[in-house]
């Protein structure tokens, strides 16, 4: 997909120019004026403070926030407790979803005959959805596998016919390839040759080599547990003969409820809402300190001193739970609200992911000049005022595709002109945006995306500064005038699908 990326003088050229009309940037602004004086109150150093606390509810909770858990419950309580300290009108709002997680951490690991080494969940591989669950050790056997890959899609027909397990041996693990044939069949020929567990890798072939992260089997009746891996991961289990790996695999799937936590000013115009969001649970995987502890810290600590505002506009915020499960909090309070109140609410501001340690400065391309996905009307006005932010302190920005695949997707669904900010999860990044932001080419933007490791220590202090001021900003000057942006909404005519967790354009 097409970037569109401003750097140095030029870009701050480009960015003023298309924006004359638009309110200034924090900078210009008077020091007696409250934006000026919020931006000046919000520091990277306190935000970092707010994260440090989420890390330490994680540690003493399995090392996550996931929604449906007691890391999740305590993180909702901290933040309810400090907004409502600040003076604000707080509402818990409760909702049943469908927990998708596992009772015991996944494994894949390779026990010979190289070192032993334990695969990343979600980096190298994941569990296909319906795969039971099982632990299971023993050799890998591969499968009419083609190595190197063909150079089109689909070359492959491993394990696609009953005659590719022919001397296979009972109690090995089946290695097989993406290919002609769906998963399910695989597999079905798999257990049909008496293989105790099943790994599919991704064919090879350029776009066909990360993990796919919804892998399915189509229903019940599968008895192995059953993973889906990368290219690399599969290439390199298929190099040593003799390879034996350990699968572990213990889901659960249960009925629970989680929250979103809801913050109002009591005062401004209540038919002219400014409504502002972060997902605050976190993958089960970790403690989720960038993904989205980031988002969250950054919004409440715009809160605690936005507190000390009159603003003219109504302001809101949100911090969403069970985004991690397919933006669930948002879908729900959005569904939840009638067409009156939805037509109150002027604007969307997300922030999903705004410290990631190799980041680029994103903005969603409210537009779409950049990718062609635009949102409602209004959300471009929102880019640019968030690329004049930018432009004002001579930092690089980029555009981030608009696809709804954040906590915005319900609210643009409804009509609601939204934007945000985001600054990478897996995708790796170019030697492009290494010249223009800095970091390192070719390693993730965040390598501890969805991951254990996403820890205080996986947070830039620089980009969580810069994006708590670039939210400031924002907040600071549409809950005083939401511009040529307008107010009201269409009630939506149904939410657009969400996704279970973040493709390469989004976060989650």
């Amino acid at each position: 997909m097409r970037s569109r990326l401003r750097t140095g003088v030029l870009g701050v050229i480009t960015a003023v120019a298309v924006t004359l009309s638009l309110t200034a940037p924090a900078d210009a602004h008077s020091r007696k004026d409250p934006v000026h004086k919020l931006v000046k109150a919000v520091s990277g150093k306190n935000v970092k403070k707010h994260l440090q606390v989420l890390q330490a509810i994680a540690k003493i909770h399995d090392n996550t926030r996931v929604s449906g858990t007691a890391g999740f419950d305590a993180s909702r309580d901290y933040v309810a407790r400090r907004l409502r300290a600040a003076g604000y009108d707080v509402t818990i709002q409760p909702f049943e979803f469908t927990f998708d997680g596992y009772v015991t951490p996944p494994v894949l690991r390779r026990d010979s005959p190289a070192k032993t080494y334990t695969y990343g969940f979600f980096s190298d591989y994941v569990a296909m959805g319906d795969s039971p669950a099982g632990s299971v050790t023993g050799t890998i056997q591969a499968v009419d596998l083609v190595l190197p890959p063909g150079p089109a899609a689909n070359t492959s027909n491993s394990g696609c016919e009953a005659s590719d397990f022919a001397g296979f041996v009972a109690g090995n693990v089946a290695l097989m390839q993406r290919g002609t044939c769906n998963f399910r069949v695989k597999v079905d020929n798999a257990m049909a040759a008496g293989a105790s567990g099943a790994i599919v890798f991704n064919e090879g072939q350029p776009g066909r080599t990360e993990v796919d992260l919804n892998p399915v089997l189509g229903g019940p009746g599968v008895t192995i547990p059953s993973f889906f891996a990368s290219f690399a991961t599969g290439n390199e289990l298929a190099a040593a003969a003799g390879t034996t790996v350990t699968m572990n695999w213990d889901p659960i799937v249960e009925t629970r409820t989680t929250y979103n936590v809801i913050a109002q000013t009591g005062k401004g115009d209540p038919d002219n809402v400014v409504m502002v969001g972060a997902h605050l649970d976190s993958v089960q995987e970790g403690p989720g300190i960038n993904d989205n502890g980031s988002g969250s810290a950054g919004i409440l600590e715009v809160a605690l001193q936005f507190a000390k505002t009159r603003p003219k506009n109504r302001v809101r915020f949100a911090f969403w739970g069970a985004e991690e499960f397919g933006l669930l909090g948002s879908t729900h309070y959005v569904g939840a609200l009638t067409a009156e109140e939805r037509a109150k609410i002027t604007l969307y501001l997300n922030f999903d992911m705004i410290a990631s340690p190799n980041y680029t400065f994103g903005i969603y391309d409210g537009d779409g000049d950049a990718f062609g996905t635009a949102g409602p009307p209004g959300s471009d006005v929102i880019e640019e005022d968030f690329e004049k932010f930018f432009a004002g302190r001579g930092q690089p920005f980029t555009a981030t595709a608009f696809t709804g695949r954040s906590d915005y997707g319900p609210f643009i669904a409804a009509g609601i002109p939204a934007g945000g900010l985001f600054t990478g999860a897996e995708v790796l990044k170019t030697a492009e945006e290494a010249a223009i932001f800095g970091g390192t080419a070719g390693v993730p933007l965040d390598p501890c995306y969805h991951s254990a490791c996403d820890t205080i220590r996986n947070i830039s202090d620089k980009a969580l500064d810069v994006n708590s001021d670039a939210i400031a900003t924002l907040v600071g000057t549409y809950a005083f005038d939401t511009g040529t942006i307008g107010g009201g909404a269409p009630a939506p005519t149904g939410a657009r699908n969400a996704r279970t967790h973040k493709p390469a354009d989004s976060a989650s």
